[in-house]
């Protein structure tokens, strides 16, 4: 009993010596961390008048101002030549369809037809099509160059349609025949591709309004040629485009269905006017440094990044305004309470060894947009980065949590092991020693359903190969809705999960050698 007794009290006193030991600073500045102070921050990011957010748009600028002077108030310097902005040059982009006419009769968009696609403005004025059913080679045996031609716009009877991720990802679930039939057509280089479906109608509703996107402006005049438009039509409007064929589409399309093609050139008077609009968006990025005080050390950069843009205003329902609290509010206002610590261990003397940039992106709910650009253009030299650190939503407890009893200390941390041995260490003795929240792993692998790994502005970072940890509370009933409100943040966790991210970058900024980069890519060739 006793040598059981002895040899217990040894393995602890060994287990003890072996684990890392608290850092006193590091607790004390992380107490600057408080739900006081991020709900503070959060009721005036979040409000109403921020008009949620949206790149581009005056709410968006206004969040950035409110963010910047913030960060000026603690004494942070401003990073891009004396500026606490970085211009990220947009470009918006809309397909208009602003006229289609078939036997003179105009036809409405949004019911009876919808247009995708991108083309130099055109206006075309043709007295025939080319019906070519469902496109097959056998039917493809009309010039179509410059044409407007009339396709089937579904699957042939009888085909089965593999779901791949990939296709559900894109939006784009079709045969690996149909994909063949279009990828032809297009290389033909019709005028216009009209489609014809039973889908149509119902779909007409969801593209009333025509789909508007937005990129980083391209900086060189390249011309990329682009597949032609198509117009989504009703099998109504067929009909009126078939007419002088002395047959109905459902005719039509039955006899090619009994294997007799039905190609033909049908005159009937068409007119269609559409192409694409561009537009130049302002937006800025939000750069501010704490400069490093190791003179060896200095030229090394550690990022703490959140996005502070959201997706703006709500058009249906009574509550107007897609706030954000979540996405991304707790993370824009955590990053701002760790360059609070951080700032009051400077201002005792203690401050980082390594030069920590706080990075507010823009654009993400457009693509990671922002940080695409820093990517690009970064303040400093990527090669100098040593890691990121992304909050994106941390102030919520995710649906999976909803009835856990660790619904009040978890979070998902993603990222640490994909490009460095070192990240997923300091990640979890920083945990151990101080914060004990529940790590949970489970979307921490490039093959994850939900992509997360892709979905936050880290993958701008990890794709240059700068290792990366992205810090997130899992998806809740009011992503993305006028729901996600501040009423509905728990700052207690949002300033613990904080806390644990400060305490990670206390560690990286402070500690004699960066993160080694040892770990093969699994990123897949696309997001």
């Amino acid at each position: 009993m006793k040598k059981i007794a002895l040899l217990t009290v040894v393995v602890a006193v060994a287990a003890s010596a072996c684990a890392q030991q608290p850092d006193v600073l590091a607790k004390k500045y992380a107490g600057y961390i408080t739900p006081q102070n991020a709900k503070a921050h959060l009721t005036i990011l979040a409000a109403d008048d921020m008009e949620g957010r949206e790149t581009g748009k005056p709410g968006a600028e206004k969040a950035a101002r409110y963010l910047a002077g913030e960060y000026k108030a603690l004494g942070l310097l401003p990073a891009n030549k004396g500026s606490y902005f970085l211009d990220v040059a947009l470009e918006e982009t809309s397909l208009r369809a602003d006229k289609f006419m078939v036997n003179g009769a105009s036809l409405i968009y949004g019911k009876d037809y919808y247009a995708q696609g991108w083309a130099d403005p055109k206006k075309l004025n043709e007295s025939s099509i080319v019906f070519v059913g469902y496109g097959s080679p056998a039917e493809m045996t009309a010039d179509v160059t410059g044409k407007i031609v009339l396709l089937i716009g579904e699957e042939r009877p009888g085909t089965v349609i593999p779901q791949t991720t990939s296709a559900r990802r894109r939006g784009v679930i079709m045969s690996e025949a149909r994909q063949a039939i279009m990828q032809h057509l297009i290389a033909k280089n019709p005028a216009l591709i009209l489609q014809v479906s039973n889908a149509t109608a119902a779909n007409a509703a969801r593209f009333a309004t025509p789909r508007v996107s937005m990129s980083l402006k391209k900086e060189n005049t390249e011309v990329v040629p682009v597949p032609p438009v198509n117009f989504f039509i009703t099998p109504a409007v067929a009909n009126q485009l078939l007419k002088n064929t002395g047959k109905t589409y459902e005719a039509l399309k039955s006899a090619i269905e009994e294997g007799k093609p039905q190609t033909q050139v049908v005159k009937v008077p068409v007119v269609a006017d559409f192409g694409t609009i561009h537009k130049d968006i302002n937006a800025e990025d939000i750069v501010s440094y704490i400069p490093g005080s190791d003179p060896k050390l200095k030229d090394e950069v550690l990022v703490f990044s959140a996005h502070y843009d959201h997706i703006g205003l709500n058009a249906d329902g009574p509550d107007k305004v897609n706030n954000g609290a979540d996405d991304d509010g707790s993370g824009s206002v955590g990053i701002l309470e760790i360059a609070r610590a951080f700032m009051q261990a400077k201002k005792e003397g203690h401050g980082p060894k390594r030069t920590i940039l706080f990075l507010g992106n823009v654009g993400e709910e457009k693509g990671l947009l922002g940080s695409e650009y820093y990517a690009e253009h970064p303040v400093f030299p990527l090669a100098n980065t040593i890691t990121d650190l992304n909050i994106d939503m941390i102030g919520r407890v995710g649906e999976e949590y909803l009835n856990s009893p660790d619904s009040a200390n978890f979070v998902y941390p993603i990222g640490s092991a994909m490009l460095s041995s070192t990240l997923r260490k300091v990640l979890e003795n920083a945990n151990n020693t101080y914060t004990h929240l529940k790590l949970d792993y489970k979307y921490d692998d490039p093959k994850d359903p939900n992509r997360f790994y892709y979905r936050s502005d880290h993958y701008n970072f990890a794709k240059h190969g700068v290792p990366i940890i992205f810090f997130f509370n899992g998806v809740h009933a009011d992503y993305h809705k006028p729901s996600d409100e501040v009423s509905k943040i728990n700052f207690p966790l949002l300033a613990k999960r904080a806390q644990l991210v400060f305490y990670i970058g206390w560690d990286l900024a402070n500690r004699a050698e960066r993160p080694v980069v040892d770990v093969k890519s699994p990123m897949a060739s696309d997001r």
